[in-house]
């Protein structure tokens, strides 16, 4: 799908969304040959996309079927209870999934998020305040960032106790 950030690939199986990549940046999905195309499946996934782009829409209602690691899988549920228009450090998501020296495993769990924007990868930061890695680039996560209403020079975050109190849900 074309949004104001550049073409978005979208795919799902029976059990839900399993992708949401940006086709520009430092992970551009190469699409399998076994993938059909069927709008009729993706219907609800563009549409809440589009609202998203449109501003309309600041929480996901999609069933979701990401591919990943146990660990990677908890982190991906936990980046779900940040809320739109906030940003949590890669240190504080590590205390609130009891494990805190586990920032750079956080890290990496999140950078290998299948689903961007829908789970909200890119609303962490570095414990500094600075804008860390982002698999479609630093510049990509900033728009996502600024999109929300976030102003990158300085950049608010969610208290981590709003999150454990979300994630106890």
């Amino acid at each position: 799908m074309p949004s104001p950030l550049g073409l978005v690939c979208l795919a799902r199986t029976l059990s839900g969304l399993i992708r949401v990549d940006f086709q520009t940046g430092n992970r551009p999905i190469q699409v399998p040959h076994c993938w059909q195309q069927d709008p009729d499946m993706l219907r609800a996934a563009l549409q809440q996309m589009q609202e998203y782009f449109a501003a309309q829409r600041q929480h996901f209602t999609l069933e979701l079927a990401p591919r990943g690691t146990p660990f990677q899988q908890r982190v991906w549920r936990a980046l779900q209870h940040i809320p739109f228009g906030s940003t949590l450090t890669y240190q504080a998501l590590a205390r609130q999934l009891g494990m805190p020296g586990a920032a750079r495993a956080v890290g990496h769990a999140n950078g290998r998020n299948p689903i961007a924007i829908v789970i909200p990868c890119h609303r962490l930061i570095g414990s500094d305040g600075r804008l860390r890695g982002y698999a479609g680039g630093l510049a990509l996560k900033q728009r996502l960032l600024q999109h929300e209403g976030i102003d990158c020079d300085v950049l608010p975050r969610t208290s981590p106790r709003a999150i454990a109190d979300s994630l106890r849900m």
